[in-house]
């Protein structure tokens, strides 16, 4: 069994991909908290911005920091009152719910902790001083934020209940009734998770979208979506021609066929998990009349709408940031995979494995393409301890 650490060896970015594998003091552990020795991460496009540019949108990282915010991992020591409860002991497996929130705000109070405005999120740059993420060797982690994972789950579908979660409260966020259909904008994790969920939770028929072929097929060879459609980037030199562009590809996607026969058109809930304006423009389009569009990805910060098209056919838009108490939910759906061979198997997302703290450059390397060095598709990457 692990013993208690005194120190941490993790991966710290000190600039732009300038990652240092440094030594770190373990503080004594906290009385609600539990010490974790982190067994895996995968890794998130925050991450990535971090590695590759120092920032994420308008975060900008002001010490050095260590990435990896989706982690699971086993506990080697409980403090005190953590350990009163009897809900946690050493050697138990956990998931890490890396938000952190205060809990006495008001947005807290009524439920809504994602927007917590005292939030610690792991890995983010957010908060000063940093909360440090998971690309080390141990953490200590509030027991209320620690989740005990089933027999049945390993280290690796522990790490992917974070992306999970964030695409549980997505579908949450839609209103969306049984049958609904769906077009998923972006085939990489976060909007092939969206359409498992669509289709675990809602039994939704689901196209997706991606500039990239490989990952359009992905998504069809392992039942995330029934229909695919590959994006051919064009660019406009006005906005009245970007949004004609917009909407032509909007009625090419409605001209599809479902399995069944019939044409696509119009769909009930769009899933727009790229943050690219003209994607968004065209979930606009693509969207039947008291549709509603969910914004997903962070992507372009500026951008530019249709608005009457909004506005006329009452379409909703709602955003998303992270997730509300959606942990338990992932986790049974991650132990429904393992007896229903029906459902799309979300372990397949992890395409690429590393092994240490020394693979750690190499994972965010490979993360950051879309084909690794021998031409085979990135989805998502993992580092196991």
């Amino acid at each position: 069994m692990a013993s208690s650490p005194a120190i941490s060896k993790g991966q710290y970015l000190h600039g732009s991909q300038q990652l240092r594998l440094e030594e770190r003091p373990m503080r004594i552990i906290g009385p609600s908290d539990l010490r974790i020795r982190i067994r895996s991460t995968t890794l998130c496009g925050s991450d990535l911005h971090y590695f590759k540019f120092g920032k994420n949108g308008s975060i900008e990282v002001k010490e050095p920091l260590c990435g990896g915010h989706e982690a699971a991992g086993e506990v080697v020591e409980v403090g005190a009152t953590a350990l009163s409860t009897g809900n946690f002991r050493v050697g138990d497996s956990v998931a890490i719910e890396s938000g952190v929130a205060c809990l006495e705000c008001e947005r807290c109070k009524v439920g809504r902790y994602n927007i917590c405005a005292e939030m610690r999120f792991r890995s983010s740059g957010a908060s000063f001083p940093h909360f440090q993420g998971t690309l080390q060797e141990y953490v200590d982690h509030p027991a209320e934020w620690c989740h005990k994972l089933p027999n049945a789950l390993s280290y690796d579908d522990g790490a992917l209940l974070e992306p999970l979660s964030v695409c549980i409260h997505s579908i949450n966020r839609a209103g969306m009734k049984q049958g609904a259909r769906c077009l998923v904008f972006g085939a990489g994790a976060v909007g092939l998770l969206c359409a498992a969920v669509a289709k675990i939770e809602h039994e939704c028929p689901v196209v997706i979208a991606d500039i990239d072929e490989g990952r359009v097929a992905f998504a069809l060879e392992h039942s995330f979506a029934d229909v695919g459609f590959v994006v051919v980037p064009k660019k406009g030199e006005t906005i009245g021609s970007r949004l004609s562009i917009a909407k032509n590809l909007a009625l090419e996607i409605g001209k599809l066929k479902w399995p069944g026969g019939d044409e696509v058109g119009q769909l009930d809930h769009i899933f727009e998990c790229t943050g690219v304006e003209s994607c968004v423009q065209t979930s606009i389009y693509a969207t039947t009349n008291g549709g509603g569009i969910v914004l997903v990805g962070m992507g372009t910060a500026l951008q530019t709408w249709p608005i009457a098209e909004l506005t006329g056919r009452e379409i909703n838009v709602v955003s998303v940031w992270r997730y509300v108490n959606c942990y338990p939910r992932a986790i049974e759906i991650m132990e429904g995979m393992r007896v229903d061979a029906l459902r799309p198997d979300i372990t397949k997302l992890i395409t690429h494995r590393f092994v240490g703290l020394d693979s750690v450059p190499s994972a965010y390397d490979t993360a950051s393409k879309t084909r690794d060095i021998e031409s085979k598709l990135v989805i998502k990457t993992v580092v196991n301890f």
